[in-house]
């Protein structure tokens, strides 16, 4: 790899990198990193609203806070901001339309991006330098390619956030003393985004846990589709376990997981918080590949469906299919079954 080299660290870097929730958590290891190896540089993270709250708290980061719903405006309103700034280094780590626009407002004497491969939306015509590497890895080593791109090798794994003492406070209200497993059952709600589990077999996997002793807490988002999906897992249930759905912060969230044995979740940016909690995560993959997109540091227990599902969904070989591909079936997560899924409970269990 033929790495940018460097008299001395460069004053000033800013990363691009808007969304999703899971995508920001594999940002902190590598914004650690760069901490490490050059902590007098001044790092300004540019990001979404919503993933803004979830890591407002990092030391020594600038935030500019660009908010999609906004629309044009925000466009707008970003150049305001940003003009007369001038930065040593952009990190494109986004692959979007928008963020590609958004780069054209940034001023940056090197401004790295995905290499051709990886890249779309014309974003290679808004970099000067590209990562390298192997394309058919985790998207945290993706990561890592913008700084390994920089000279910079190590990796300093520190996931860096902790939940603040109110929202300790608050899980241990909730949690006391219980070993308790939490179930985030929903993925974002997209068209044609079938990566959630059968609401039946959610009901079979809480009752187990239940009739064990094990609290049992359902963890999501706000919106309509996720309140009303959990509800009906809850009416299936012979004991309701404790529904938080939409009624916690990400901050909140983040202080339930750090308290809790394990979490179970589909392809979900709660997954990934999961791994920043330091929690065995029991990632419930058939559409999506989890060694691209799987929590980090549970690959190990996570259900892994997802080469089945390519063969009996799409008539392809993992080896042969796209890095990336999902599997588009309405029925596709049914080939995950609740023994699956026991059976990484049993372990987590008995690792404890």
């Amino acid at each position: 790899m033929s790495a940018l080299s460097f008299d001395q660290p460069p004053e000033s870097l800013c990363i691009l990198r808007l969304s999703a929730i899971g995508d920001v958590t594999h940002m902190l290891p590598v914004i650690a990193t760069l901490q490490q190896h050059w902590p007098d540089t001044k790092i300004t993270w540019i990001i979404g609203k919503i993933e803004y709250q979830l890591v407002k708290s990092l030391h020594a980061i600038e935030f500019i806070i660009f908010d999609k719903i906004n629309g044009l405006a925000e466009y707008k309103k970003f150049r305001k901001n940003i003009t007369g700034r001038h930065f040593d280094i952009l990190l494109m780590m986004q692959v979007a339309l928008r963020a590609n626009l958004i780069s054209l407002l940034i001023n940056a004497d090197i401004k790295i991006g995905y290499d051709k491969k990886r890249a779309r939306d014309f974003h290679g015509l808004f970099c000067n330098q590209h990562i390298e590497g192997l394309h058919r890895v985790h998207v945290l080593d993706t990561f890592f390619q913008f700084i390994e791109k920089l000279g910079i090798t190590e990796r300093n794994m520190d996931w860096l956030l902790k939940a603040a003492k109110p929202e300790q406070q608050f899980a241990q209200n909730i949690i006391g003393k219980q070993t308790t497993v939490i179930i985030n059952p929903c993925s974002s709600a997209r068209k044609n985004n079938w990566r959630n589990w059968s609401q039946q077999s959610y009901a079979e996997i809480i009752d187990t846990l239940m009739q064990r002793d094990i609290k049992v807490i359902l963890t999501g988002g706000p919106s309509s589709q996720e309140i009303n999906y959990t509800e009906n897992i809850v009416k299936l249930c012979s004991q309701p376990p404790i529904n938080l759905v939409g009624k916690t912060t990400l901050a909140q969230l983040l202080g339930l997981l750090e308290h809790a044995r394990c979490l179970i979740a589909p392809d979900t940016g709660p997954a990934h918080m999961g791994t920043v909690a330091g929690i065995p995560v029991i990632g419930l993959y058939a559409s999506s590949n989890p060694e691209r997109s799987g929590p980090y540091n549970s690959l190990s227990i996570t259900v892994n469906k997802y080469s089945s599902s390519l063969q009996k969904f799409n008539a392809e070989n993992i080896d042969n299919a796209r890095w990336g591909q999902r599997v588009r079936d309405p029925d596709v997560m049914n080939i995950i079954t609740a023994d699956d899924v026991i059976e990484h409970i049993n372990k987590c269990l008995e690792d404890e």
